[in-house]
């Protein structure tokens, strides 16, 4: 069922309250939400398609092999589908005046480019949240989504515009003791040289180069450089000190019980990168890098995926 495109929200009663500004200065900002209140996530609107890189560590049935993990790599192809927009989503507040969210819902579906196989589907939907006067928040974006394999996450951050091309940091995959990030391990399953039965073999490989399994997000930067004019980021995480908003939720399966998780979804961070090229009005490329911490048998395991996407006609 397709969403449909003329749905709007209709308060009972209507929000007539106006919106508290966050800090003194905001009255821009302010303009600009009631003047487009997509804000930032206006640029995504549309359908996407193209290729990245996934990494997983996935947890391994200790019997009988006595592995705990397999690393499982894929090249992938993926079609990323926003819109239509919802506006006027009402938020009613008891500490201070009620606030209206906008946003567009999306469906991501992404496929292992060597095997044809479908290997992720998620359903979810962006919005963008007024600054608020309580908690006292500057402008923020959200983006929630739903995982087959049951877990939610709600993730808030930011949103920025600079002029030129995004600055794409390194990630890493290596796994480390929960809690303590500097404390990572080496596996043997890292180096593509190593020979084992518990990582991607064989055709599912094709493509795939040591410096992409030592940093995913080289393939970002691998990606033709057309020239870029703008770029929108927006960060969000499901945890971030500087937010009270935020968190991840799994099924008893993967919580587990007293002896511990099977594979839990502890944290999860994003950056999408809305890029604008030269003679565009609007942003037609877009690269985003996910980092999901998946903890099981007392570590923390990356599961990492980016992608450069292109707008579609």
């Amino acid at each position: 069922m397709e969403s449909a495109a003329d749905f709007v929200f209709e308060p009972l009663p209507p929000i007539e309250e106006p919106t508290t500004p966050a800090a003194t200065g905001e009255q821009a900002t302010v303009a600009a939400a009631a003047a487009d209140p997509l804000g930032p996530l206006a640029g995504l609107a549309g359908n996407w398609a193209g290729q990245g890189f996934n990494v997983i560590w996935r947890p391994h049935p200790l019997k009988p092999s006595g592995q705990d993990r397999f690393l499982e790599l894929n090249v992938t192809s993926e079609q990323l589908d926003f819109g239509p927009a919802l506006r006027n989503i009402p938020n009613r507040g008891l500490l201070q005046p009620n606030i209206s969210l906008a946003g567009l819902n999306y469906l991501q579906q992404i496929s292992d480019a060597n095997l044809n196989a479908p290997q992720h589907f998620e359903p979810g939907l962006w919005v963008t949240v007024p600054g608020t006067s309580d908690p006292r928040e500057p402008r923020t974006v959200a983006r929630l989504a739903s995982i087959p394999h049951g877990t939610t996450i709600m993730l808030q951050g930011t949103a920025q515009t600079a002029a030129g091309a995004p600055t794409i940091p390194n990630v890493s995959i290596k796994p480390f003791t929960i809690g303590h990030p500097a404390q990572t391990i080496d596996f043997p399953e890292q180096t593509l040289a190593t020979v084992t039965q518990f990582r991607t073999g064989a055709t599912g490989l094709t493509g795939v180069t040591q410096q992409m399994v030592n940093n995913p997000n080289s393939v970002l930067r691998a990606a033709p450089s057309p020239q870029i004019t703008t770029t929108t980021t927006l960060q969000v995480s499901s945890r971030d000190a500087a937010l009270p908003g935020g968190g991840t939720a799994n099924i008893a399966f993967l919580t587990g019980a007293k002896d511990g998780p099977n594979a839990v979804a502890a944290r999860v961070t994003a950056t999408f990168w809305l890029e604008t090229l030269q003679a565009d009005t609007e942003p037609r490329r877009l690269q985003y890098s996910q980092l999901v911490l998946l903890n099981f048998n007392g570590l923390s395991w990356p599961h990492v995926t980016v992608a450069t996407l292109s707008k579609q006609p």
